[in-house]
């Protein structure tokens, strides 16, 4: 009975000692035949409740795994589809080029009426307003007539021009009838010089008449036809009616008379309407001295409202007038914006913001901005393939309002994505969703 606790703890030695260096087969096959050591065949089978064997290094299933997650990477980083799908989607693609990308100056300005295109109509005529043909804010076209003056002067002026026209056609009869009579040696030639002279000097008062018709704006040949339809109207006479008409095209932006108001005498109002052509209007910009410099005649202007909330409304102008004097006070210099504003949409008065170009940097790799998309904080734009389209991460550089120049990642001559990108990015991210499920 004391044997068997020596036997098993020599057993039990022989089997560590078998673990850490072989042993003699005769002696393997004695502790095996004892029950003390398990034989070499089931030493080397394999584990029914694994696949593979138990000696299988675990280095090699590393290496296998390894490679699986560079697969999967350039799985994902690629999107596949057919032209047709590209065309359903409206997927626009462009060819990656060279560009400018326009730098700008913040300023702040005020909208004004084109002082070219703003005009009073004034009261050329001492007299008293009979017609007031316009309102407030309605349009008017050019030369058209938008009130009538009641006026003893140019009746005066009418009837001076009417009366020197009517003489010197009598005068013309005269000598052109003394001329034939000269002719045939009925008259004397000293009758003959005198209805000559008297002929001509009914011209000169004519010609006197017409030219002060003329200084009241009013045209001869119209007058003399407004005396005929008088002739035929009895009732009605246009002697004394003077019309206004508007300089140019436009609307009437103020009215100061009223019908029967007393005008063109000294403290008599000299003006009756305000006519302004808004379709253009100037934005005057107060740019300090230290940016003046990059201010140029001629250069590009973006309008937005100065009212925040209103920032989709842009139009662009160009610089007119960039002033040679500083304002004292202020040390600025007035810069003059021209802008069309051909829906009135930009009122005079309002304040604005002015994007002033100031430099076009050339830069090799120019992308739109719709191009890039941002996925786990990194740039990226998607590159056109033969099976759709891969990801490509991108480092950008400069940027306008429209373009991001792009110092690396991309090359000139790629083609990529530049419109729709979006659906792009949401393809990837479902198959990244579908890839973790």
């Amino acid at each position: 009975m004391r044997i068997l606790p020596s036997a098993a703890f020599l057993a039990a030695g022989i089997a560590v000692g078998a673990a850490l260096s072989p042993l003699p087969d005769s002696l393997r096959q004695a502790l095996a035949a004892a029950g003390l050591l398990r034989p070499p065949a089931a030493a080397e089978s394999r584990d029914p409740d694994r696949s593979e064997p138990l000696d299988r290094p675990a280095v090699a299933g590393h290496a296998h795994d390894a490679h699986e997650p560079e697969e999967a990477h350039a799985e994902e980083d690629a999107i596949r589809m057919r032209p047709d799908q590209v065309a359903a989607q409206d997927i626009v693609t462009r060819t990656v080029a060279g560009g400018t990308l326009a730098r700008h100056l913040l300023v702040p300005g005020t909208i004004t009426p084109d002082t070219d295109r703003i005009a009073r109509v004034p009261a050329r005529v001492v007299g008293t307003v009979a017609e007031m043909r316009k309102r407030l804010g309605d349009a008017v076209q050019a030369n058209e007539v938008v009130a009538i003056l009641d006026s003893r002067e140019v009746a005066d002026a009418k009837s001076e021009y009417l009366t020197a026209l009517v003489q010197a056609e009598l005068q013309k009869i005269n000598f052109e009838r003394q001329q034939k009579l000269l002719a045939s040696r009925t008259a004397s030639e000293a009758a003959f010089e005198t209805a000559r002279a008297t002929y001509l000097e009914n011209q000169l008062r004519v010609d006197l008449a017409r030219q002060k018709l003329s200084a009241l704006g009013l045209d001869a040949a119209e007058v003399a036809a407004a005396q005929k339809r008088d002739e035929a109207t009895p009732n009605q006479s246009s002697l004394r009616r003077y019309p206004l008409r508007a300089p140019f095209a436009g609307r009437i932006v103020e009215r100061r008379v009223d019908v029967g108001t007393a005008v063109g005498k000294e403290g008599d109002p000299a003006d009756l309407y305000t006519v302004a052509d808004l379709a253009t209007v100037w934005i005057e910009l107060s740019v300090p001295t230290l940016d003046l410099a990059q201010v140029r005649e001629g250069a590009r202007v973006t309008v937005t409202p100065g009212r925040t909330g209103e920032t989709e409304r842009r139009a662009e102008g160009r610089v007119i007038f960039v002033s040679p004097f500083l304002n004292a006070d202020t040390r600025s210099a007035r810069v003059i914006v021209a802008l069309p504003n051909p829906d009135l949409a930009w009122r005079p008065g309002t304040f604005v913001t002015a994007e002033v170009e100031i430099a076009q940097d050339k830069v090799p790799v120019r992308i739109p901005k719709a191009a890039v998309q941002t996925i786990a904080g990194r740039s990226i734009v998607f590159v056109r393939s033969p099976d759709g389209f891969e990801k490509r991460p991108v480092t950008l550089g400069r940027s306008d309002d429209e373009a991001y120049e792009v110092t690396a990642g991309l090359e000139p001559g790629a083609e990529i994505a530049v419109g729709n990108s979006f659906l792009l990015k949401a393809e990837l991210g479902k198959a990244d969703a579908d890839h973790d499920h």
